[in-house]
């Protein structure tokens, strides 16, 4: 974070959308049975069972790859990936103040997974592929005990870690053609590790869990399967099923106190297996592969979540499913937030469009379009249609109510339609595209016709904003102009050039003059009427382009966000940032304000959709 942002105010966060469902393991539900905890980008959450109030923990400076709960539920340690040459971090946290007891660094570029002992006195981590050595720390001191190479150098990649529920000297690691089990030998500040053996079998192991009386380890492998391995003699038992293997590998499991076992697998089915002779009990098919399995309580219940970021609430008698959580799990391209109310907003990302509820962020209408990525999306005035561009080159549109398609323009653009935006009088609609044509389309009850293809731009258009009387509208593009047209007669009324690739831009609500932002991390103001230079120039961003851009209805705040992940509050005639925004764990990729100006949401490519509180009251 920069620097001279430190003493600036910070936005309020009031709401997040989002969970990362490819972190394995990463949906827990803390010892307390009131909590779950998973990871977003590089923020860790909170979720309040009961109510849905969340929490959040901030303190990665990149995307969170593991985290871990200590069984008596006073800490939460999390890892964290980074940049190849630098260190990742761990941070271990206290639970009840929700602070950061203390960060660990160690290891090379990723943390790949953490695990404490039953008592709370070790913390043990295992380093990524560029890394590959486990680490014993000390919780009490905070220092690292010993460490050692997490895999032989016949063997793969170590990939998995889990403690004993007993002794606070023995864990178990696997990984890619390894398992081993460690044992500590704390005088000596030495971890000796003895090979399991496994016969003939030779197998990846994706995750593992111990019996609760330390008897045995349960290893779910990439091939499908489940070795069971006697953790006193280190030898296979037993491994299962014999016949149907689980479909694109074994993913989570969880052991219940009846002895069965719960299993989550890459083909996104959940299944309830004798932990005897792995024979199927129960199972339930989901969307997209099972990462996490979190028992609540004494097991009547339990959590899945899905590479499809959406998370599941099962019932243990009748295998109940019940959808309690939905985000985007890819990129978020953009926003639009309902003309002229603050009640709703859609997203757009790759395969979907998703309209939500904004006062309690839910999920009210999805669209999906697979294997096409959605690029803009906005709300005709009126509010009767949601218009959508997508990198196919088709323009759609759909029922706001019930996502039916109402019109679909083949061909609209040759590489792809990149940008859109509806007149307020909703018979017209602009589009352009990634080979720089500006369309203006006229629309009729079920049909369409274009009125005019404007060509200047050289590059991708990639955002347009249209003027409230429907006589012009602004393109930027990356060529490095942004264009003023006129859409009665299709002429050029003027153009503005920089040396940067133009991202975003926005009307003043007055219309006389409009700002930029794009990749030389500056917001400049220009004259609608006198365009050949920029009024004024603000540096924006000390690093990384400008992405999303939108100004309050009064004119006198806008909001910028970016490849910083930060969204900042400037005051429009003073040039200033007012307040912060720091949680985003991916670029911001757009930035609205609600038309009450009591919300403002920010959405990121790590599918994040935050709703912050909007720290300037609306003047009348």
């Amino acid at each position: 974070m920069d620097l001279e942002t430190e003493s600036i105010p910070r936005l309020e966060l009031e709401a997040v959308i989002g969970f990362n469902g490819h972190v394995s393991s990463g949906l827990r539900v803390h010892p307390d049975n009131e909590h779950m905890i998973y990871p977003l980008g590089c923020t860790i959450v909170l979720k309040r069972i009961k109510d849905g109030k969340q929490e959040f923990l901030h303190g990665h400076t990149n995307n969170v790859t593991c985290i871990s709960v200590s069984k008596s539920g006073l800490y939460i340690a999390s890892g964290q990936v980074n940049f190849m040459g630098f260190k990742a971090t761990i941070i271990i946290w206290d639970y009840a103040t929700r602070t950061i007891y203390t960060e660990l660094v160690l290891h090379k570029a990723k943390v790949e997974a953490l695990a404490f002992s039953p008592n709370d006195k070790y913390l043990v981590s295992l380093g990524g592929q560029d890394d590959g050595s486990i680490v014993v720390w000390n919780i009490e001191t905070k220092q690292a005990i010993c460490g050692s190479p997490a895999s032989a150098q016949s063997a793969g990649h170590s990939l998995i870690l889990q403690y004993s529920n007993t002794n606070d000297n023995i864990f178990v690691s696997a990984g890619s053609g390894t398992l081993r089990v460690w044992e500590l030998d704390l005088p000596n500040r030495k971890i000796r590790p003895t090979e399991c053996q496994t016969g003939k079998l030779k197998r990846t192991v994706k995750c593992l869990e111990i019996s609760e009386d330390d008897q045995f380890i349960f290893c779910g492998t990439m091939s499908g399967d489940i070795m069971k391995v006697n953790l006193e003699t280190k030898l296979l038992n037993d491994c299962g099923p014999a016949k149907s293997k689980y479909s694109m590998g074994v993913n989570v499991i969880k052991i219940l106190k009846s002895g069965d076992l719960l299993v989550g697998c890459g083909s996104g089915t959940v299944t309830l297996c004798s932990g005897t002779n792995f024979k199927t009990l129960k199972k339930v098919d989901l969307e997209k592969a099972v990462t996490s399995i979190a028992i609540l309580g004494d097991g009547k219940e339990f959590f899945v979540g899905t590479e499809a970021a959406q998370m599941y609430r099962f019932s243990y008698e009748n295998f109940k499913v019940e959808l309690i959580s939905t985000s985007h799990n890819d990129a978020v391209k953009d926003i639009a937030i309902l003309f002229g109310t603050s009640e709703l907003f859609a997203t757009c990302s790759h395969e979907d469009i998703r309209v939500w509820y904004t006062g309690k962020p839910k999920e009210l209408l999805r669209i999906t379009i697979p294997n096409v990525t959605c690029n803009s999306v906005d709300f005709m005035s009126n509010g009767q249609s949601i218009i959508s561009a997508w990198n196919d080159g088709k323009i759609r549109l759909f029922g706001p109510e019930s996502g039916k398609l109402m019109l679909i323009i083949h061909n609209a653009h040759t590489m792809g339609a990149t940008a859109i935006a509806g007149t307020r009088d909703c018979k017209r609609i602009v589009s352009g595209g990634g080979e720089g044509q500006v369309c203006v389309w006229e629309l009729k009850p079920h049909s369409y016709r274009l009125l005019e293809a404007m060509k200047k731009h050289k590059a991708a258009v990639t955002c347009l904003k249209i003027k409230s009387d429907d006589t012009e509208c602004v393109s930027a593009s990356s060529d490095g102009t942004c264009i003023i047209w006129d859409i009665v007669r299709f002429v050029v009324r003027q153009m503005m050039i920089a040396n940067t690739l133009f991202r975003t831009m926005c009307y003043h609500p007055e219309e006389f003059q409009i700002l930029t932002s794009g990749t030389d991390r500056k917001v400049a103001y220009w004259d609608v009427f006198e365009g050949k230079s920029a009024l004024r120039e603000l540096e924006a961003s000390q690093s990384g382009a400008i992405n999303g851009m939108h100004i309050s209805q009064d004119g006198k705040y806008f909001v910028t966000g970016g490849d910083d992940k930060l969204v900042k509050v400037w005051d429009y005639m003073l040039g200033a940032v007012t307040h912060v925004g720091v949680a985003h764990g991916g670029s911001i990729t757009s930035v609205k304000i609600c038309s009450n100006s009591r919300n403002l949401v920010s959405t990121s490519a790590d599918g994040a959709i935050l709703r912050w509180k909007f720290p300037h009251p609306l003047s009348s």
